[in-house]
């Protein structure tokens, strides 16, 4: 019997997978498809990203540096509010390369690592854990674990099998890309999507990224059509994805736990979560005791305390997305310039640094 078995190989239950490994436990993880495949999210990432990564992977997965960003309230000819730094906010980098170089972490740290495996059932029993999935070749395997983790995605299967409640909301993102180089500083953000907002993303040698995201509708794609007409461009690698918002009240059952976009451990106001889905993975690791049902409280107590600030005033961000036009005019403005943010953490906005560099303005 495994301690864990942690279904999804993304970088929340790669990072658990790894961090479980190197304190002991015994962890079996499962990827229903190559790791990394299909690409869904964008690598547009904060530069904390390279805490989580070996050094020597960080000149394979880097593509471009971010000093700011461009908003605007219409399309790229509309009027620009800058938003900057001196140093990089941010940096670009190769999305599915990440996964799986976090996928080999947990593999050198010991976790049994296998794609291929789709899982179709879970089920809890008083002692254990039984996941059941099929595998590449037409069969069907079942493996027990004294906890699972579901760490698979925004549409998760392992949260449907025990019946834990859904994300508050779901947005429906899409990107594609261009082939021309760009390794411009500024990213472009649009504030043209209902209740949320498109994007362009220089990625340096990689091309260029378009996206966009809003509520579910046929809209979407017409919208995304309207962005990248707007840019006179014509796209390839066409991705489209599920985007939890809000966690729900529980993300824990007896011996089950959700990790990352399974349990809508993400930014409310750009839709990212990798760096909230493995700190949480982090937070899981130092509370989780596998053979102690009781210790997945401490879990989620552990992760709302690093997360729940951050994820609530990342709300009242998002809630700016859909101000009248007069108003987002006037607030983009006022604050537009030199700031002293970090873009995963909305605190930030009160921090020491950020306040000064709104006294020199």
């Amino acid at each position: 019997m495994y301690d864990f078995v942690v279904v999804g190989v993304g970088p929340a239950g790669a990072r658990f997978a790894r961090r479980a490994s190197e304190v002991g436990y015994d962890v079996l993880a499962l990827e229903k498809g190559e790791v990394g495949t299909p690409l869904a999210c964008s690598g547009h990432v904060s530069t904390d990203i390279w805490e989580f990564v070996p050094d020597a992977a960080r000149e394979r997965l880097f593509q471009n540096r971010v000093f700011g960003a461009r908003f605007h309230v219409g399309g790229p000819d509309s009027h620009s509010y800058p938003f900057y730094k001196d140093e990089e906010i941010s940096n670009v980098i190769d999305r599915v390369g990440l996964d799986r170089t976090l996928a080999d972490c947990a593999r050198e740290a010991g976790a049994d690592v296998r794609e291929g495996h789709t899982v179709t059932a879970v089920e809890e029993h008083r002692d254990r854990v039984v996941v059941t999935a099929s595998v590449a070749d037409g069969g069907t395997t079942q493996f027990e674990a004294r906890m699972v983790a579901g760490a698979d995605g925004p549409v998760s299967r392992v949260r449907r099998e025990v019946g834990l409640p859904e994300p508050a909301e779901k947005l429906h993102g899409v990107l594609a890309f261009t082939d021309e180089a760009d390794h411009s500083d500024f990213v472009d953000v649009h504030l043209t999507a209902p209740r949320f907002f498109a994007w362009r993303i220089p990625r340096g040698d990689a091309g260029v990224e378009y996206g966009l995201a809003a509520p579910p509708g046929k809209e979407v794609q017409e919208l995304f059509d309207r962005l990248t007409a707007a840019y006179d461009v014509e796209t390839d690698r066409f991705c489209s994805g599920a985007i939890p918002i809000g966690p729900p009240d529980s993300v824990t059952t007896r011996r089950v736990f959700l990790l990352g976009d399974a349990a809508s451990q993400t930014k409310p106001f750009t839709g990212g979560g990798i760096l909230y889905g493995m700190t949480a993975a982090d937070r899981a690791v130092a509370t989780i005791d596998p053979r102690t049902p009781s210790s997945l409280a401490d879990y989620e107590r552990a992760w709302r305390d690093e997360l729940a600030s951050e994820i609530r005033l990342g709300h009242l961000v998002r809630r700016a997305y859909s101000l009248p036009e007069p108003v987002q005019h006037l607030g983009l403005r006022s604050l537009s310039g030199e700031i002293g943010v970090h873009m995963d953490r909305p605190s930030s906005f009160f921090s020491p640094s950020h306040l000064r560099t709104l006294v020199k303005r």
